[in-house]
């Protein structure tokens, strides 16, 4: 199981989502994105909306009738009805049901900055994980660990 901590030094989260979210689907997978501001999933759906139809990201918020067949669902809950392997933690509040998925992508910023190195230091120990600490350098993201 893998754990990507990325640190949002000035970056908009839906920046990065979109970049994650685009990999994850390239890979054929499927993706959970999880936040607890609901108006921030409202900015989020409304974002991958207005993509280039060229760069259209399928996706879905949390409630509806087609939940189970949205490659990107958007949610409050960590339950994935889409069936997703993938989690993203948007909202940088750890969950640990993010361990039942096979890859997690963790985002936080400076105003979480601290409960991340308490995520961080609470998994370190834990047998069967692979953490990474990712982190912008000059425009490329950067592994810190």
């Amino acid at each position: 199981m893998q754990v990507d901590f990325y640190q949002l030094a000035g970056i908009p989260a839906e920046q990065v989502i979109v970049s994650l979210a685009e990999k994850v689907l390239a890979a054929d997978g499927r993706l959970l994105v999880v936040a607890q501001d609901e108006l921030f999933l409202a900015r989020l759906d409304r974002m991958l909306w207005d993509q280039e139809p060229t760069s259209f990201l399928p996706h879905g918020v949390a409630g509806g009738a087609e939940d189970a067949r949205q490659p990107i669902l958007l949610s409050t809950s960590t339950d994935a009805p889409n069936l997703a392997r993938n989690m993203l933690i948007a909202d940088g509040l750890w969950r640990d049901s993010a361990l039942s998925y096979d890859r997690s992508f963790f985002l936080f910023d400076d105003a979480t900055l601290l409960a991340a190195r308490d995520a961080w230091k609470s998994l370190a120990d834990r047998e069967g994980l692979e953490l990474h600490h990712w982190r912008q350098d000059a425009g490329k993201w950067v592994n810190k660990d």
